[in-house]
């Protein structure tokens, strides 16, 4: 898949402990089937041998449906897997490190929080950027301030870069946050969360399309 051809709309980020002890691959599986259009892998307190042996596992899933594979934080397990690409944090790899590692093909996501990171990872060759934390969510509690939706829309504004805005994104407010202009939504909790995966998918995407 060439990586300008990315569809952002519904980008799911996974979080095992949400899932509460349900098989993660089929977690995934189905939020697919509902319509995500892109799957990051985020594990954050395990061994790089066990977050290889999940990402491999997890890879053939997207492979299944072509769907675009990106690994949190970890540029060395992409790598190894052949991932789409990477999402970095502020204080993870630097962009230019990871972009050696990885080569000008892989997809570099990186996450931001106001519009001067934004535009630094803009021109250091970033592909995408992650614009949060938007509302306040558990999944993000060492935030201090929420960007909300005006911070959204300047960042979004101010960048020529596809972008996804992740944190606290629900059903009562992703209409706002999509009228922002942002490519897409980063979503964990209101997909991995429901009894019905697929459904949620299907609910949230219903909602970016404005059916």
């Amino acid at each position: 898949m060439n990586k300008k051809d990315i569809d952002y709309s519904l980008y799911l980020v996974t979080d095992r402990d949400i899932l509460k002890g349900r098989d993660l691959n089929k977690a995934v599986e189905e939020s697919i089937l509902g319509g995500v259009t892109v799957v990051q892998l985020r594990e954050k307190h395990i061994s790089d041998e066990e977050f290889l042996k999940i990402a491999k596992e997890l890879k053939k899933v997207t492979d299944k449906y072509s769907i675009p594979f990106i690994i949190n934080d970890n540029v060395e397990i992409a790598k190894l897997v052949d991932a789409t690409g990477v999402h970095i944090g502020q204080k993870d790899y630097k962009l230019d490190h990871a972009r050696k590692i990885l080569g000008k093909d892989k997809v570099i996501g990186v996450s931001v929080g106001n519009l001067e990171e934004a535009k630094l990872a803009q021109k250091g060759g970033a592909d995408y950027v992650g614009i949060g934390t938007i509302f306040f969510t558990a999944t993000k509690s060492d935030i201090n301030e929420p960007l909300e939706i005006k911070g959204l829309k300047k960042i979004v504004e101010g960048i020529d870069i596809p972008n996804v805005a992740i944190g606290g994104i629900h059903l009562n407010n992703i209409n706002q946050v999509i009228n922002t202009g942002t490519n897409g939504v980063a979503i964990v909790s209101e997909i991995l969360s429901k009894k019905d995966i697929k459904k949620a998918s299907e609910t949230l995407l219903s909602y970016i399309k404005g059916e």
